[in-house]
């Protein structure tokens, strides 16, 4: 998914914007539908009651009325869930209920209904109106269905809402995007056109300092032409891009990362066209805030944010943070075992397009391990948390991490004791 779709797809305003289209067009087909069949035909369906002018007008109107109330109603719940939660939990996880399409749909289901309710209403008319008198009978009846409906959306609204703030439900989600981002970062088994060869990734010192990778003194380097963070990269348009030119690109920013305008995106081995130039360009999608989308350590911060608050001193909350380990473990143990990044898009022959640089999975290890050492030294069921987290990871590591995680154990059974 592109950085732009991932922006609508997170907007409060998209799925109203369209459901409020359909219900015009909705609105404008059945009253063309009620225009065209003859008043006996629709006298034989006994489910449509006949319905005078000034009828068909109250019921839209109070069907209309009511349901843009509700719909302001709901705004003002959700902008105030949003407001606990950000101050509750963390003001980046406003985005999980942003992103929430149950509570886009409640919304766009009521604008929608009073949107259908005030078109078809102004298509009613009267004898004193026109000459002849005209009730959509089809129409008026679907606002009706429409507004019997919406009871149960509302319904449906205060449960869920009442069950999105819980703290379980809130580290459901951010796990989540967790799992989501780490089976895309370090796959089971690299899918086509992927390699986990450490030896096709540049130096990690060309990585983590920004530097250009393979890219010499006749390689091209494609810089920022904005400020932001790098919040999505499209991998397969860099992919074909660096096929289409030839090239092997090596990604210097990768997600997560804050750039300023001239800072270095790409480098590539050898000089890129202009036009390959701008599509590396474009591949990256800027923007004021990280996304746990293609953000793994973000993603991960996340759950650790949850914590954090849980053990602030207005909360003093510490079976949060119990929870929050605990649900680490779902990740991070997998991980643990087998986990190794992604290191390069490949051709069909093997050899390297796009080589990348994600964090390792000790990294992620560490800042959850860093964040107990620093914010739970006097709450005991917290570092039993910690420590049940260190255990299993233990228990799951392979010989190449066996003993990596030595000092993180020292650390906790001296804050025990």
């Amino acid at each position: 998914m592109t950085g732009a779709l991932l922006r609508v797809r997170e907007s409060f305003w998209f799925l109203p914007a369209a459901l409020g289209l359909l219900a015009v067009v909705l609105a404008e087909v059945l009253v063309l539908v009620d225009r065209t069949l003859p008043e006996v035909a629709t006298d034989r369906l006994f489910f449509l009651d006949a319905l005078s002018a000034s009828g068909g007008r109250s019921l839209l109107s109070v069907i209309g009325s009511s349901m843009l109330t509700v719909a302001g109603t709901s705004f003002s719940i959700t902008i105030s869930v949003l407001a606990t939660t950000s101050s509750t939990y963390g003001p980046r996880l406003v985005r999980n209920f942003m992103a929430d399409r149950a509570n886009q749909f409640v919304l766009a289901t009521f604008t929608s209904t009073f949107l259908y309710a005030i078109v078809v209403m102004r298509t009613v008319h009267t004898e004193v109106d026109d000459a002849s008198a005209f009730v959509p009978v089809i129409a008026v009846h679907v606002a009706v269905l429409l507004g019997v409906l919406d009871v149960g959306v509302l319904v449906f609204f205060i449960h869920h809402i009442a069950r999105s703030v819980q703290i379980t439900s809130l580290q459901g989600r951010v796990m989540d995007d967790l799992r989501g981002v780490a089976a895309f970062v370090y796959p089971d088994e690299p899918g086509a056109g992927l390699s986990t060869d450490a030896a096709r990734a540049r130096p990690a010192d060309a990585a983590r300092n920004g530097t250009a990778g393979t890219a010499g003194t006749d390689g091209t380097t494609v810089r920022a032409a904005a400020d932001g963070y790098v919040q999505a990269v499209a991998w397969e348009q860099l992919r074909r891009s660096a096929a289409g030119a030839g090239l092997v690109v090596d990604v210097v920013a990768m997600p997560g990362s804050h750039v300023i305008e001239g800072d270095v995106l790409v480098t590539t081995d050898r000089p890129a066209p202009s036009a390959t130039v701008k599509a590396l360009r474009r591949s990256f999608t800027l923007g004021v805030a990280r996304t746990p989308h293609q953000d793994v350590s973000f993603a991960l911060q996340q759950l650790v944010e949850i914590a954090v608050r849980g053990l602030a001193s207005g909360s003093n909350d510490p079976y949060t943070a119990v929870s929050a380990l605990d649900h680490a473990a779902g990740v991070l143990v997998p991980l643990w075992r087998r986990g190794e990044a992604v290191t390069a898009l490949v051709d069909d022959s093997g050899a390297p397009l796009v080589r990348c640089s994600w964090p390792a999975v000790e990294e992620l290890v560490d800042s959850v391990f860093d964040a107990v050492d620093t914010y739970a030294q006097d709450q005991p069921a917290v570092l039993e948390a910690a420590t049940r987290l260190l255990r299993r990871l233990d228990e799951a590591a392979p010989p190449t991490r066996e003993g990596r995680l030595a000092a993180h154990g020292a650390r906790l059974e001296r804050a025990l004791d």
